[in-house]
């Protein structure tokens, strides 16, 4: 037996396969951050599409705000020359004060009405189960399929027979029966989009159905509202051929339908003409700078399902 001395510990065995620290494993190295780079050519790109956007626009006040003679010899010239000369001329002398008036009474009540129906419709449509809903609904949509060209001759003769021909409420009528459809249709999907649990919860609590409409839903809805306000707004505000045809006698004459005539009597006062184009357009660039937090939540709520 091999001697031990008192209070020695045994010596461990060690194993020669033993990895030293430099023989282990590295760790994979880390990813390392590239820089963004510059998005110069997108930026060069919108920045060109821009400017082909804003030209005419540009072109337009350029030429509003010149003197008439500095239009005649420089037409394409930038600014040349301050003067409100042009905004007189088309005000008084073009009638485009009354053109202004008519245009603000055609579009601001079949803009209401529109909105108004197409909210009732749309909750309606999305919101309350009866017999033939989706028959009706297809049925209503189905006005953005006629072509409004199919049917404008007989609704001519049809106003003449009714006595709505040249009058304000003839036109207001027909701007809110062809608004109606797409209205419809936009404020249908976004009650569809909305939480159902709110609905429920204000029915347990008591609520009728037009207290949920008016106090649940239609806060809810502000935003599609707005979107369909600007549409809405935009198009009767536009809209050339209803007041052409159905106000031929010219006292109710609009922006559009004014503009058009000016253009056929007066074709060589280019300075006025672009007055009645720029007093034609501010009013949709303000309403659009008003409600455009409400139109890109319309847009929003429309794409994403809540």
């Amino acid at each position: 037996m091999a001697n031990t001395t008192l209070g020695s510990t045994p010596k461990r065995r060690t194993d020669a396969r033993t990895t030293r620290p430099d023989d282990r494993p590295s760790a994979p190295p880390l990813p390392t951050l590239r820089k963004p780079k510059p998005q110069v050519g997108r930026h060069v790109l919108l920045a060109v599409l821009a400017l082909f956007t804003l030209f005419p626009v540009l072109l337009v006040v350029s030429t509003t705000l010149k003197t008439p003679e500095d239009v005649r010899v420089n037409p394409f010239g930038f600014f040349s020359t301050i003067s409100l000369q042009n905004i007189v001329d088309a005000w008084t002398v073009g009638r485009f004060s009354d053109y202004l008036l008519n245009s603000i009474l055609l579009t601001v009540p079949s803009t209401i009405l529109v909105v108004a129906f197409s909210t009732m419709a749309g909750y309606t449509f999305a919101r309350l189960p009866f017999r033939g809903r989706t028959a009706m609904f297809y049925l209503v949509v189905l006005g953005l399929l006629v072509p409004f060209f199919t049917y404008m001759i007989p609704l001519y003769f049809q106003l003449r027979s009714m006595g709505l021909l040249d009058t304000l409420l003839g036109a207001v009528l027909l701007l809110t029966s062809g608004g109606l459809s797409f209205g419809t249709f936009f404020m249908r999907a976004f009650f569809s989009d909305l939480p159902v649990e709110l609905e429920q919860a204000a029915r347990v609590d008591g609520a009728s159905e037009l207290q949920i409409f008016l106090r649940v839903m239609l806060p809810l809805a502000r935003s599609g509202m707005g979107a369909l306000t600007v549409f809405t707004f935009l198009g009767n505000w536009n809209n050339f051929l209803i007041p052409l045809l159905y106000l031929p006698g010219g006292d109710f004459r609009p922006l559009t339908s004014g503009l058009y005539m000016f253009t056929g009597g007066r074709s060589l006062d280019i300075g006025p003409l672009a007055a009645g184009t720029l007093i034609t357009i501010l009013p949709i660039i303000v309403l659009f700078i008003v409600l455009q937090r409400q139109v890109t939540q319309g847009f929003l709520s429309g794409a994403v399902k809540g």
